[in-house]
């Protein structure tokens, strides 16, 4: 089955807005938990809008099943991950300004930058994996510069979606094919939400992970979060 790992920057964005801690991150964390989920995510941007820095420690000491640390390594990013060590670390090329992860690494631009820095995270017996576009000369960068994992930026795919399903996952399934014959591992994340997460699943081979915490966080306003932890589960299974 493939994983579901929750990502909480919008429960610390709710937190941040009054300046208290309400909701509990750490609460929400081990009771996502308990409530069915297989990780748990956090991306800490440079301004600290939603996730924080200190929060990272914080959840390492509660976190009993996965635990993702996605960001772009830079300097301060890398000294966080190093010296608190996640099962995951999820490398993201966002610019400092950016609202969202909207693309992907380019690996062979990137490819010495991307090989040094996986080298320091894998010394430390941390995966690692890259976010990318699903493209196939991006695939194979990935696999040169030493990453254990990709992650698919799933956005593009999910606006096609609703127009043409077949058509918005066929890049997905040509890049996730060349993963698989690399031996890298698959992940994917990026509005992936309760309509078109059955159909990426059923599509993609060896998907281990998806990573969704928007349109989570959004449902459980309807449904409550251990309601809708369980109904994206259901689309997984």
């Amino acid at each position: 089955m493939t994983r579901l790992s929750v990502n909480l920057n919008k429960v610390a964005l709710i937190r941040n807005s009054r300046g208290e801690n309400l909701p509990d991150l750490v609460q929400v964390a081990k009771d996502c938990e308990s409530f069915g989920a297989q990780g748990i995510t956090l991306h800490p941007r440079p301004d600290e809008r939603h996730a924080r820095y200190s929060d990272i420690p914080a959840l390492l000491e509660v976190v009993q099943t996965e635990f993702n640390i996605e960001g772009n390594p830079n300097p301060r990013f890398l000294d966080l991950v190093l010296n608190n060590p996640p099962h995951q670390c999820t490398l993201v090329p966002d610019a400092p300004g950016v609202l969202t992860s909207s693309e992907g690494w380019d690996t062979i631009a990137n490819h010495d930058f991307l090989k040094t820095t996986i080298a320091k995270l894998k010394d430390k017996g941390i995966r690692v994996s890259i976010f990318l576009d699903p493209v196939e000369k991006f695939v194979e960068g990935a696999f040169k510069v030493g990453a254990d994992r990709i992650e698919f930026y799933t956005g593009h795919y999910a606006k096609g979606y609703t127009e043409n399903p077949s058509d918005a996952v066929a890049e997905h399934v040509k890049a996730a094919k060349l993963a698989g014959e690399l031996g890298l591992g698959l992940n994917a994340g990026h509005d992936l939400n309760l309509e078109n997460l059955k159909f990426y699943k059923s599509s993609i081979e060896n998907l281990l992970e998806v990573s969704i915490g928007h349109a989570l966080i959004s449902d459980a306003l309807y449904y409550g979060l251990e309601n809708t932890i369980q109904m994206y589960l259901s689309k997984l299974r």
